[in-house]
């Protein structure tokens, strides 16, 4: 690695130099939390569909966006879906149906090698429904202890369930919304060989785990996967899962309805996420000694052909200022740019030392 601090050279025009020993420092791995939406948005305000999804994807997932997804503007955030291990609630037979499909590919994908039924609170569970967070949303992971979701009450039991499709579904008069989190404040985690699992139970941020606490599915932060258990949500949220065979529930939808209806409800009950990573850091200290970097390359630093100051007073006390801070590799590549704040002047009575610190 080299430096360039820009527009300088130095008196021996040495544009580049060396990092000795003890320059470059490694730092520690630090925890960094954000907002899990597009611009680091804590709470999801807006929830659409795609457009641009055929039906046939339709079938299989629905992909949400924090605005009307034909403008540039907007950028998926997550994805919503539902599966059952006999292939019902959609159409075809068994594992031709898209919810086949998506049951089987999340248990390979969750659960332990000897497992293929998702269980909750140590009740199976034949059919699930499931949120896929955005991988550009998620960095490392999901931030446990940070999350919450807000469902609203569905209007399945008002309608006969084969009826009940996502065309057909509405929020429930009643008003009813759940919020849901992750209960690790509350127990230990249960590692697994894909890492982390939390169960997904009724209460908020704010309170903590209501009481009696309600099993809504499990949490997996390192997928950046919530998986619910459709019976649960059809018994707390009457959901009405269309669960007949080789019939198109468009159940998916329903979980998208849920979503953004208690979000329309109340501001409050909006999607809350954030996300983690570790972020290594590197210290480089960039020295620039007394009798370095003191003249410049800027056309107005010299005057004439024979390059003559511009400012005599500089013939014997020339100055530079410091602005930029360039990080070069051993072939002169360019990998790095460190702006400072403010011009530093550099002269042969001063020094310059600038700590630039690379988080990767």
């Amino acid at each position: 690695m080299a430096i360039l601090p820009a527009g300088s050279f130095n008196t021996q025009r040495r544009v580049y130099t060396a990092f000795k020993v003890g320059d470059v420092v490694e730092g520690g791995v630090e925890r960094v939390t954000r907002g899990l939406w597009s611009g680091n948005v804590g709470t999801l305000a807006a929830y659409h569909t795609s457009s641009a999804q055929s039906a046939t994807q339709k079938s299989y997932y629905y992909e949400i966006f924090d605005g009307v997804s034909s403008l540039a503007t907007a950028e998926a955030q997550f994805s919503v879906t539902y599966g059952h291990n006999a292939g019902s609630g959609s159409l075809g037979l068994n594992e031709d149906s898209p919810s086949n499909a998506i049951y089987s590919q999340y248990a390979q994908i969750l659960l332990p090698d000897n497992q293929r039924t998702f269980t909750f609170n140590s009740v199976a569970s034949e059919h699930i429904y499931a949120i896929n967070m955005n991988r550009a949303r998620l960095k490392d992971r999901l931030d446990p202890g940070n999350f919450q979701i807000g469902l609203a009450t569905l209007s399945g039991s008002f309608t006969p369930n084969i009826y009940h499709t996502g065309s057909n579904v509405e929020v429930s008069t009643n008003l009813k919304v759940v919020t849901l989190i992750d209960d690790s404040a509350d127990t230990q985690q249960s590692a697994t060989q894909i890492g982390r699992v939390y169960n997904l139970v009724s209460g908020s941020i704010t309170d903590g785990i209501h009481s009696p606490k309600t099993h809504y599915g499990s949490v997996f932060p390192e997928q950046g996967v919530v998986i619910l258990n459709a019976d649960t949500l059809n018994t707390e949220l009457d959901f009405g899962t269309v669960s007949g065979s080789n019939l198109n529930g468009d159940n998916a939808f329903k979980l998208h309805t849920s979503i953004s209806g208690a979000a329309a409800l109340n501001s409050t009950f909006g999607f809350a996420a954030r996300n983690e990573e570790k972020v290594q850091s590197t210290f480089y200290f960039v020295r620039a000694k007394n009798a370095e970097y003191n003249f410049s390359n800027n056309p107005s630093f010299v005057t004439g052909s024979n390059g003559a100051f511009n400012q005599p007073t500089f013939v014997n006390n020339p100055k530079a200022y410091i602005t930029t801070v360039g990080l070069y590799s051993s072939m002169q590549e360019l990998l790095a740019v460190a702006k400072l704040s403010q011009p530093i002047l550099k002269s042969f009575s001063s020094e310059v030392l600038v700590k630039v610190k690379l988080d990767f």
